[in-house]
């Protein structure tokens, strides 16, 4: 088959991959620890499902307007508004099947062959991925551990050229834990409006914050019209498999985004909308109890994974991943992490399934029970002491 050399420059998630293999694994009787995947291990609010439920009995099945139901639009502008302390309206808001697609259409409507797009390193793979396939150039700003893996403004300022077209912002942040500070912020804001280059701020773990306050760079001064702020449902509410996400952007930006959606899902689905607006209507508490489980067990995977022979880990200030450094062990890290599935039954990924600055690191996602963690931890201490 002739593919279109397009093809050759696309990624995919690692996580996705080790979690076939460990399919694969457990299809031959092997006990197996998930600690690859990002996904809460809880189940949806029943509150969320009642709502989506009597949505399809109310009827919303059919199209919707491919940016957003109105209502949805204007509660979603609300809740950001709430808790960024900013003014959208519906008309800036574009709501899509999951996150992934705001990501994909906003390079798509931004970046040109040849342009460059700054992506954080370790980071996210889909931000490199899709840059790359639409003929533009990844250019890594590393996050480095003596920083606590927050973004050096002036490192990034040195990267910016006159082909510099957007700059890729995730906090808390996939796979370090790492949250920038206000102070961070209003010095990458700076950065962007002296250079006029847009800034997509990936914030899907905006409510799972353990250390600090979270803060968006749509709260600077100057960069309401040069932010796409980018949310969803999958963390904070356990709604991975819902798929529904939306990003807040400037109104025309906004119109040509939606565009893109008609030529490709045409809309997200109305119920699930619906359901998006009970989530944020309804009682918080199990979302709270949820965070806090997560808070629980990150302090409990930290202390384990800095009693193991040649490892050492930071605590991560929000979302619910740990970046160990592992060179200690003396193992590749990416060896290490084939180990810790194929010998001791725990998934882990590589640090370089996100980019070349994670080398010498894992990650772990503490989405799993503490039972699960401590066995882990205990599986793979058997394992570097073996």
């Amino acid at each position: 088959m002739n593919l279109a050399e397009r093809m050759s420059r696309l990624g995919t998630e690692t996580a996705f991959e080790v979690l076939a293999r460990a399919g694969q694994l457990e299809a031959q009787g092997r006990d197996i620890i998930h600690l690859e995947i990002g996904q809460p291990d809880f189940q949806t609010p029943d509150y969320i499902i009642e709502a989506a439920h009597q949505a399809l009995k109310d009827g919303y099945t059919g199209y919707g307007p491919s940016a957003g139901l109105p209502q949805a639009r204007e509660r979603y502008a609300q809740y950001l508004n709430d808790t960024r302390g900013t003014d959208y309206d519906a008309s800036e808001i574009v709501i899509t099947p999951g996150a992934k697609p705001i990501l994909f259409f906003g390079i798509l409507a931004l970046v040109d062959e040849g342009d460059e797009v700054i992506v954080p390193n370790p980071g996210f793979p889909i931000y490199e991925s899709v840059t790359e396939f639409v003929g533009a150039k990844a250019v890594p700003a590393p996050l480095r551990e003596e920083r606590e893996f927050r973004l050096d403004p002036d490192e990034l300022a040195s990267l910016v050229t006159d082909k510099t077209k957007l700059i890729i912002l995730n906090s808390p942040h996939n796979p370090t834990g790492s949250m920038l500070t206000m102070e961070d912020l209003e010095a990458i804001a700076a950065i962007a409006i002296e250079h006029q280059i847009m800034v997509l701020s990936d914030e899907p773990y905006s409510k799972m914050v353990y250390d600090g306050e979270f803060h968006s760079i749509a709260e600077v001064d100057g960069m309401r019209d040069l932010t796409i702020l980018l949310e969803g449902f999958s963390k904070t509410y356990a709604m991975t498999g819902w798929r529904l996400g939306y990003a807040a952007m400037p109104a025309d930006l906004a119109t040509q985004i939606a565009k893109l959606q008609t030529n490709c899902t045409s809309c997200t689905a109305s119920f699930i909308q619906i359901a998006g607006m009970a989530a944020y209507d309804g009682p918080q508490e199990e979302s709270e109890a949820m965070m806090d489980s997560f808070k629980q067990r990150r302090d409990v995977i930290v202390a384990g994974l800095n009693e193991l022979p040649g490892v050492s880990c930071l605590s991560p200030a929000g979302a619910f991943y740990v970046f160990p450094n592992v060179t200690g062990t003396g193992i590749d890290g990416k060896q290490l992490a084939s180990d810790c599935l194929e010998k001791a039954g725990v998934a882990v990924l590589s640090g370089t399934a996100f980019g070349k600055y994670g080398a010498g690191y894992l990650r772990l996602s503490s989405a799993n029970s503490l039972e699960n963690i401590n066995e882990a931890l205990e599986r793979i201490r058997t394992l570097l002491e073996g």
